[in-house]
């Protein structure tokens, strides 16, 4: 039976009834010794493919497991796009940011170098990881793609002009960013946020040059960009509908 408190992990291969899925010496020391799970205990796996499927642990060995796949809990869900861009920042808020960012439905993970990033090198295997942590742990179905590092003026060349791309600005006009978001003609695709220096006076006048780019103060107050990220992204998902529409009686209680 399948439960909240059934471990979840996310493997590589195919998924399906009656399926083996042999996984590595690491994730086999998580289920035998961190959850001191045995043979037939259960597993929830996914795979960003096929959905959620229930398995349970068919052999342990010292540095493998195999487990044996069941029935399918919920089927694989076509996520709405949504591009995450971001100068990277140092490792810890970084690990933060791209939690979060995957827990807030990031589809594309795209690190872009600004005038004023600090940090100038990424680690895709460390990213990936915490997407993978943060997929397992919020009952995700998938993970986001993870693109290269590359410089902002090529992102927003190769940006996609059908859909508009929201970057966080401290200079820009103390309106509702969620009257703004919700006056938009096209679709969200993707939010940007730049590094803790902000972007520079060219910068901006670039991203302004762009009708497909708007726009959104997040108020008076200075965020760190991290912080900023999980708000600008809650703001973008509401206006999308990501989220439930709640009962008008509870929103008037």
């Amino acid at each position: 039976m399948v439960n909240s408190q059934t471990p979840r992990l996310f493997v590589d291969g195919d998924l399906g009834g009656g399926v083996d899925v042999a996984i590595g010496a690491k994730q086999a020391n998580y289920l035998t010794n961190a959850m001191r799970l045995k043979t037939g205990d259960p597993v929830r796996l996914f795979n960003g493919r096929h959905g959620e499927w229930l398995a349970h642990i068919a052999t342990v060995g010292r540095k493998a497991c195999t487990l044996r796949c069941g029935e399918q809990t919920r089927a694989q869900s076509a996520p709405r796009a949504l591009a995450y861009l971001f100068a990277p920042l140092k490792r810890a808020r970084l690990d933060y940011l791209v939690q979060k960012a995957s827990e807030m439905g990031v589809t594309q993970l795209r690190p872009v170098l600004t005038r004023h990033t600090v940090a100038r090198r990424i680690n895709p295997a460390r990213m990936r990881a915490n997407a993978i942590e943060a997929a397992e742990q919020c009952n995700l179905l998938a993970i986001p793609e993870i693109a290269d590092l590359r410089p902002l003026d090529a992102a927003l060349d190769a940006w996609d002009a059908r859909t508009v791309l929201v970057y966080c600005d401290e200079a820009a006009p103390p309106r509702s960013p969620l009257a703004v978001l919700r006056r938009l003609d096209r679709q969200i695709g993707g939010v940007l946020v730049g590094p803790e220096g902000g972007f520079s006076e060219q910068e901006r006048e670039a991203l302004r040059a762009r009708s497909c780019i708007t726009a959104i103060s997040l108020g008076e107050r200075v965020l760190r960009a991290d912080t900023a990220a999980v708000a600008a992204l809650a703001l973008v998902q509401a206006v999308a509908e990501d989220w439930p529409q709640w009962p008008q009686e509870d929103i008037q209680r």
